[in-house]
């Protein structure tokens, strides 16, 4: 029986490597997984070797706290692949954690094959990292195109499979009308997946929310949670008193809520993709601690956070970082796109424009399981 082990380490990278591995599993049923990994690869029946809480960590000063903690997670996660013996092992993001797993196993066991989902983004910071990659790496999946480049210089087997949160939702939709009421006006809020971005960004966004309400109180809020995380977001809602927001982590109903919302206020990550390609106006928030955000100014190699102002090279999803991530400017920010549809049809024709060009031509869930059956077949 062919084997896969699937290593995530944070629950971005599980919701990404559960969309690949349940298409492989429709196609090729009789293979065996364990992994390192969070709810939804749980939910296709597949073991984790521990919770994906444990290695999930934000910052520079953060991993320096849990530097040892992590080299035994590191540790354990090596044996327990040889141990399985798999005939891939299947790593999704977080390079810091993923990528120094499999180059200690393929140390051990050349015989592993190594496909990486989520390219290090090199062209931010860190550009080096590609020829290190290439000692331990037998394929990369890349989620846009101009990423080839990179990998190409060094002879990297790299595949442009594009982004999973670009694709069509096609599941069944669920209804929401007993969850939002029809005359409320939804603003979608992504708070992070970690806990540490939460407890940074969660304080601001209510007292956001607070300063909305104050100006008119026809909006709904909606925090996107994660399963991880929903139960602080619930208990600090409660004790704001605010009782114009919901909190949801079902995916279904996230994806629904989000395709009715009139506006998105999103941590700087992938779900701007997910915004974007439902045709939600947003802006980008983003918040470090000062000694974090001051060794990421030294190193990034890019003036923007958000990756659709990355690739047209200006600001077409405002972003609100370190001191102007506050709740006066997200209000302040909000309320003039809200009162301006020219300038929100002026950000949602271009961000169409630049999905366009990084989709696959199928979709990337399909295109990965694709390159995976093809390493457990030679």
């Amino acid at each position: 029986m062919k084997k896969i082990f699937i290593l995530t380490g944070e629950p971005s990278g599980d919701k990404l490597a559960s969309t690949v591995i349940s298409k492989l599993k429709i196609e090729n049923p009789e293979i065996e997984y364990l992994s390192v990994g969070g709810t939804h690869i749980k939910n296709l029946g597949i073991s984790t070797i521990f919770d994906l809480k444990d290695i999930t960590y934000l910052g520079f000063t953060s991993v320096l706290l849990n530097i040892f903690k992590i080299r035994n997670r590191i540790n354990q996660t090596v044996d327990e692949i040889i141990k399985f013996d798999p005939n891939i092992l299947f790593s999704v993001d977080s390079p810091d954690f993923t990528l120094r797993v499999a180059e200690k196993v393929k140390k051990i066991n050349n015989n592993i094959k190594t496909i990486h989902y989520v390219a290090p983004q090199v062209w931010i910071w860190r550009k080096k990292r590609v020829k290190k990659i290439k000692n331990f790496i037998d394929h990369i999946l890349l989620l846009f195109n101009f990423e080839k480049k990179y990998f190409d210089e060094e002879n990297i087997n790299n595949t442009f499979v594009g982004h999973p949160l670009i694709e069509k939702d096609l599941n069944v939709k669920t209804v929401l009308d007993n969850l939002v009421p029809k005359d409320k006006k939804i603003i979608s809020i992504f708070p992070g997946s970690r806990k540490s971005e939460t407890n940074i960004l969660l304080p601001i966004l209510l007292d956001f929310v607070n300063l909305m309400n104050k100006k008119s109180y026809t909006y709904t809020f909606v925090f996107h949670a994660t399963d991880e995380n929903k139960e602080f977001i619930i208990n600090e809602v409660k004790n704001s008193n605010l009782n114009n927001i919901d909190v949801v982590s079902d995916e279904n109903i996230k994806s629904q809520i989000l395709s009715q919302s009139i506006f998105a206020v999103a941590k700087s990550g992938t779900v701007s993709l997910q915004i974007s390609n439902n045709n939600i106006p947003s802006i980008i928030i983003y918040k470090l601690n000062f000694i974090n955000f001051m060794i990421f100014k030294l190193l990034i190699n890019v003036k923007f956070a958000n990756i659709i102002n990355i690739i047209n090279n200006k600001e077409v999803i405002p972003e609100l970082l370190q001191k102007e991530c506050n709740a006066n400017e997200i209000c302040k920010t909000v309320i003039f796109f809200l009162n301006n549809p020219d300038l929100i049809n002026q950000q949602l024709k271009k961000c169409s424009e630049t999905l366009e060009g990084i989709r696959s031509k199928t979709s990337s869930s399909s295109e990965a399981s694709s390159i995976l059956r093809k390493y457990l077949i030679s």
